[in-house]
C-alpha cells in the first residue's frame, strides 16, 4: 500500500501528464491506494464543479482513509520539522511536515510530486513511491 499526496492527485484529477500522475493511473484498481484526511481535504476543496467533485468525492472515499494526526504524530513532526531546521533546511508547509512523519512512522511509501518532500527522504527515512 502506498499514500498519494495531493500533488500527485491534483494533477491526475486535472489530466496533467506527469511521471507520477501516470504512475497513479496504472496503479489505480491493480495496487492499494490510500490517502490521507488532510490530503483529502486539499484534492476535494480544489473542485469548481459539482459533477467533478462529486466523481472524485468518490473515488476517493473508496480507498483506505487514515486519520494523520494526533498527539503523539504532532510531537513527532515538530521533531522532524526541527531536525530539519537544525541542517538548514526550511519546511515550507507543515502540512506536507504531517503527511511525511506520518508515512516514516507507519512505514508506508508516499507517492508525490512536490519536492518539498525529498529532504524527509534524504535526511529522515520516508520511502518514495516511484
Amino acid at each position: 500500500m502506498i499514500l498519494v499526496d495531493s500533488s500527485v492527485w491534483v494533477d491526475y484529477f486535472n489530466g496533467n501528464t506527469s511521471p507520477e500522475a501516470d504512475f497513479l493511473d496504472t496503479l489505480l484498481g491493480r495496487e492499494p491506494i490510500a490517502i490521507g484526511d488532510l490530503i483529502l481535504v486539499e484534492v476535494l476543496q480544489g473542485f469548481r464543479s459539482d459533477a467533478d467533485y462529486k466523481s472524485a468525492s468518490e473515488l476517493l472515499a473508496s480507498l483506505a482513509v487514515y486519520d494523520l494526526l494526533g498527539a503523539r504524530l504532532a510531537i513527532k513532526t515538530a521533531d522532524n520539522y526541527r531536525a530539519l531546521r537544525k541542517r538548514g533546511i526550511s519546511v515550507r508547509k507543515t502540512i506536507d511536515a504531517v503527511i511525511a512523519t506520518w508515512c516514516i512512522e507507519n512505514r508506508m511509501p508516499l507517492l508525490y510530486s512536490d519536492r518539498d518532500f525529498d529532504p524527509f527522504v534524504r535526511h529522515l527515512g520516508l520511502k518514495s513511491a516511484h
